[in-house]
């Protein structure tokens, strides 16, 4: 779907805030965004959005090419929205691609600017009668980018595209980026203007942030992540900038942080990011920090790592820096002084599971099994994992985002039914809690297809076949109010 209206909105009111002088020559498309108009089709009129690729190299010169449809003008690489185009910096990118070859991976948001334009330039089209096309205006929004040193060299749309050439700033024939280029301090050079910490508990668990994923124009959208963020004006430093995104991120204050390494990144929009990381030890509850941004915090261990939502940059260097520190094979938990206390003499540990009870309408949420999962394969199940080191509602709410994409909040749930079991003698014994969720965000997904086939609503009262025995108790259970069952167990 093209650019949501309040992305666009967001933008131009940032950029407003830069240049207020501006306003006038942006009234009408403000006038269109005001009344939900959607002025990103190219057949939108009087006029509508286009994107283009400021390119940087670090001689601080800008990228151009001669467009065929422009006659042989020398313009940056540009073009219309087009409808999978979910933000305007994408389209910019895309288009850059397109025209060049160079990938969003060889671009760096510029620290600037950072997604938003550098300038937005209004001109006027002349008619096409070849295309149908009347006059019009566009609205073009020019983001900044430097370019990485190992780059490919460019390829260009012949269709499109008869030559290329880079132009110093002096050089840049639009009156508007010129100016804005000439009052910028863009050199071409890049350097770090991001920070983040890998957090690991030094019993080889690892804490990790799962991002909004209904904001596609923020970084890592959807993604297990790192803390951190960019570097802000009041930040002397990158460290600065690390303790102060961990406080507004989660109030988390971590001692001892230190420079781990530099490394690049993706970031928004597929674009290459040089961040800096830190590391540091910390051993609390995640599900007691107070998350301002994102849908949960968790620790995790590396050997789950290939099974989340997780760009490869940021896989790659949590596994380095696991194999690097491993986890003592017996040891005191980080920051304890003793070894972890033993289990009291004769007894044994259960396995505890938990359970997600969707019931909208009389009807539950059920997911029918791959035929070739480990577990159940071929029945019908509610959304359920394993507890790790973690509160069992926070491994609910982390196993029903990762299983179906629904987002809860942990205060939303309530345990409703216990099912202490044992499958076979030489099992260990289980504790099953099924927890009901009063309210959700989203609509169930298959997010892990080679656990789950589909997702449907079954009423709850004629539940299908086969539903796996323990999960049709649990449920026959919470319809008349009995809130625990045992099962296996010999009398």
């Amino acid at each position: 779907m093209p650019p949501a209206l309040s992305h666009i909105r967001t933008l131009v009111a940032s950029y407003l805030d830069r240049h207020p002088g501006e306003r006038d020559a942006l009234a009408e498309l403000l006038t269109v965004l005001d009344t939900d108009g959607d002025p990103t089709g190219r057949s939108a009129l009087p006029g509508h959005v286009t994107c283009s690729a400021v390119v940087i190299d670090r001689n601080r010169r800008v990228l151009h090419v001669r467009h065929k449809a422009t006659g042989g003008l020398l313009l940056t690489p540009g073009g219309h929205v087009e409808a999978d185009d979910e933000t305007l910096l994408a389209v910019a990118l895309r288009e850059a691609e397109e025209e060049t070859g160079i990938p969003a991976s060889a671009l760096v948001l510029t620290p600037e600017f950072r997604d938003g334009p550098i300038d937005v330039d209004v001109h006027d089209i002349g008619p096409s009668p070849a295309k149908g096309e009347p006059a019009h205006r566009h609205y073009d929004f020019r983001f900044a980018f430097y370019l990485a040193d190992d780059a490919p060299e460019l390829a260009l749309r012949v269709e499109e595209v008869t030559g290329a050439v880079w132009l110093p700033f002096d050089g840049v024939s639009s009156p508007t980026l010129h100016d804005k280029l000439a009052a910028s301090a863009l050199d071409g050079v890049i350097v770090p203007v991001n920070a983040s910490a890998i957090i690991h508990d030094g019993q080889g668990r690892y804490l990790l942030h799962l991002r909004d994923a209904n904001k596609p124009w923020i970084w890592e959208p959807g993604c297990w992540s790192l803390l951190g963020g960019g570097r802000e004006p009041q930040d002397r430093t990158l460290l600065d900038t690390v303790r102060r995104e961990l406080r507004e991120e989660a109030d988390l204050s971590v001692a001892g942080l230190e420079p781990y390494a530099v490394e690049h990144v993706t970031g928004i929009g597929g674009t290459r990011v040089r961040i800096q990381l830190f590391t540091g030890r910390w051993s609390g509850d995640p599900a007691r920090l107070p998350l301002t941004e994102g849908v949960m915090l968790a620790w995790v261990r590396p050997e789950k790592f290939p099974y989340m939502t997780m760009l490869p940059s940021t896989r790659v260097v949590l596994e380095r820096h696991a194999a690097e520190h491993p986890a003592p094979a017996d040891g005191p938990a980080a920051g304890a002084g003793t070894a972890p206390a033993k289990a009291p003499s004769g007894t044994v540990p259960n396995v505890v599971g938990v359970h997600l009870y969707l019931e909208q309408d009389g009807q539950v949420l059920l997911g029918l099994r791959h035929p070739d999962s480990a577990y159940a394969g071929g029945s019908w199940h509610v959304p359920a994992g394993h507890c790790e080191a973690e509160a069992a509602t926070a491994c609910l709410v982390r196993e029903a985002y990762e299983e179906t994409g629904l987002v809860i909040d942990p205060a939303d749930v309530e345990l409703v039914h216990t099912v202490h079991m044992v499958d076979r003698p030489d099992d260990p014994p289980r504790i099953q809690l099924f927890f009901r969720a009063r309210r959700w965000e989203g609509t169930p997904e298959l997010r892990e297809p080679d656990k789950c086939v589909a997702w449907q609503w079954w009423s709850a009262k004629d539940l299908p076949e086969p539903t796996v025995p323990y999960t049709r108790t649990a449920i026959e259970g919470i319809q008349t109010g009995r809130t625990y069952t045992e099962l296996g167990w010999s009398r």
